[in-house]
């Protein structure tokens, strides 16, 4: 175990044995920097790294390992992640993702599941401490709505975790009081909870509503548990903008990310240039790569 990097080597295990080989062949350096393991069928099992996509060899990926890296995620009860798999993802215990993609079946405008598997993702799951601090710092620990910007991949969940972690448990020397926070985690990746406890730490002030559509999350929070900051992950339905106004009606504090490259690139889009329009957030963070290395950059809004 020492030769693997801790978390890679818990998404290497969800893979059939010959692509876990394949896997965990990857020098420790790169395994602790990856992001995800790709499968593919027709090709070798891929890991994407800060620098790009890399095959790492071995036999072609086929339609049975695919089927066999579902059944290990699911523990063989696939049909228990029906409703995630008709969304095209699983959670895998200890906050694992796999995204799947391939042959739908489709009934009455909605996937049903899936007939074929051609594609699986499966998301590294890091927490990096600390990657917040040196905002809340610049923003003199005075942390209103903040909306992290950045294209897919770029780490707009880890920093908002981070974020959230941080006015939860409160940091002194910053400035930032302990406060409730309410955390809306659809899809499970912040949070990561297994068996009614989380795997990622969050804060012990934050209560989390997983495996909920964001908006219904975002009122039950609202009327539940007296947060004074909401998060959520990935707006992209006017429904989840008409919740996050609903909670800002309220006074409640809002952390959320979108995907996109920039401000000026959001306000080309309808549907954020009218949240954006909206007055509810007051900062921006963008988050660029620049090579292996994340760069942030505050941006005020009002």
């Amino acid at each position: 175990m020492n030769a693997y990097d801790e978390k890679y080597f818990g998404a290497a295990r969800l893979l059939p044995r010959v692509l876990r080989e394949a896997a965990l062949a990857l020098p420790a350096k790169s395994q602790k920097e990856a992001e995800e393991l790709r499968l593919r069928v027709g090709h070798p099992v891929s890991a994407l790294l800060p620098e790009g996509e890399r095959e790492l060899g071995g036999p072609e990926v086929t339609p049975g390992d695919i089927d066999s890296a579902v059944e290990i995620a699911t523990g063989a009860s696939a049909h228990s992640a029906r409703e995630s798999v008709r969304a095209g993802y699983i959670n895998a215990a200890g906050g694992y993702r796999l995204g799947l993609c391939g042959e739908a079946v489709s009934g009455g405008g909605e996937v049903l599941g899936f007939r074929a598997l051609s594609s699986l993702s499966v998301r590294v799951p890091r927490e990096v401490h600390g990657v917040a601090r040196e905002t809340a710092a610049e923003l003199g620990g005075r942390i209103g709505s903040t909306l992290i910007i950045s294209p897919p991949g770029a780490g707009k969940t880890t920093f908002l975790r981070d974020l959230v972690r941080l006015v939860s448990d409160g940091a002194p020397e910053l400035g930032i009081a302990p406060s409730l926070v309410g955390l809306a985690d659809e899809r499970g990746e912040i949070a990561a909870v297994s068996g009614g406890a989380p795997r990622m730490n969050v804060g012990r002030r934050t209560d989390i509503m997983s495996a909920c559509p964001k908006a219904a999350a975002v009122m039950m929070l609202l009327r539940a548990m007296n947060p004074g900051t909401i998060a959520l992950d990935e707006i992209t339905a006017p429904e989840d903008i008409k919740a996050v106004n609903s909670a800002a009606n309220c006074g409640v504090r809002l952390f959320a990310t979108v995907h996109a490259g920039s401000v000026a690139e959001l306000m080309k889009k309808p549907l954020y240039s009218a949240l954006l329009g909206g007055g509810i957030f007051v900062t921006a963070v963008i988050i660029t790569r620049d090579g292996g290395r994340r760069v942030y950059k505050t941006e005020r809004l009002i």
